[in-house]
């Protein structure tokens, strides 16, 4: 016979509760770096980046500032903490846009709606989205990495619905860099108090940039001709 030590016991168990209990502790980290992040957002709207220190993000966050540098070692970390967060969720949106089986019009008008409200949800219209020079070179390298690749995968939609004939023939860098810049200035002009919300800045700017692409019926029927030609 078979003696069945300890049956109440599971020895991974322990394991399960220690990963939950660590998976608990990262969500709340996390929660509360993105509730340092707004404050840090109203102090860098009020004060300008420059000017503005860990105390008084520290005070906006109602924390003290021992507490403040137990979830940030300084202001350049903040604000890589903003910068790449930022590009992840626009890069993230683009990947989205692709893989969907809509026209390029409809996938680029998603990518910067995505954008502005990574502008603005978050920081509420702070620049710091936008102050990748104010990081030190270790920290602003991967950033600008993943701003080139982000900048290319948009590029990439424009010359796309280019050669498909949805958008005007042009340069699709200058485009591209254009429609960027549009979307990056409402962090420079945006109020959390003013008329319109976001979603509606959003949804007007994104279909403004992209009806502004549109080729003229008649080259676009040509086009869209053409390319049926090539694949058949």
């Amino acid at each position: 016979m078979v003696q069945i030590l300890n049956s109440g016991s599971n020895p991974t168990s322990g394991l399960g509760s220690n990963r939950l209990s660590s998976e608990r502790v990262r969500r709340k980290n996390e929660a509360r770096r993105l509730e340092i992040l707004h404050a840090a957002a109203r102090v860098f709207r009020r004060r300008g980046l420059a000017a503005a220190g860990m105390r008084e993000i520290a005070d906006e966050a109602d924390l003290s500032p021992g507490n403040l540098y137990h979830y940030f070692s300084g202001k350049d970390e903040i604000l890589l903490f903003c910068q790449d967060r930022t590009l992840e969720h626009m890069l993230a949106a683009v990947k989205a846009a692709c893989a969907s089986k809509v026209p390029v019009a409809e996938q680029l008008r998603a990518v910067m709606s995505a954008h502005v409200h990574c502008m603005l949800d978050e920081l509420e219209g702070a620049t710091a989205h936008l102050e990748v020079e104010a990081l030190p070179e270790p920290l602003r390298a991967p950033i600008i990495a993943k701003r080139d690749a982000y900048e290319r995968a948009v590029r990439a939609l424009v010359a796309q619905g280019m050669k498909r004939g949805e958008f005007a023939a042009g340069d699709a860098s200058l485009v591209t860099r254009a429609m960027l810049g549009a979307v990056n200035w409402t962090a420079r002009w945006y109020r959390p108090d003013g008329a319109r919300s976001v979603t509606e800045i959003a949804r007007s700017l994104s279909d403004y940039l992209v009806r502004g692409l549109a080729a003229a019926p008649s080259t676009r029927s040509a086009r869209t001709a053409a390319v049926s030609g090539v694949r058949k």
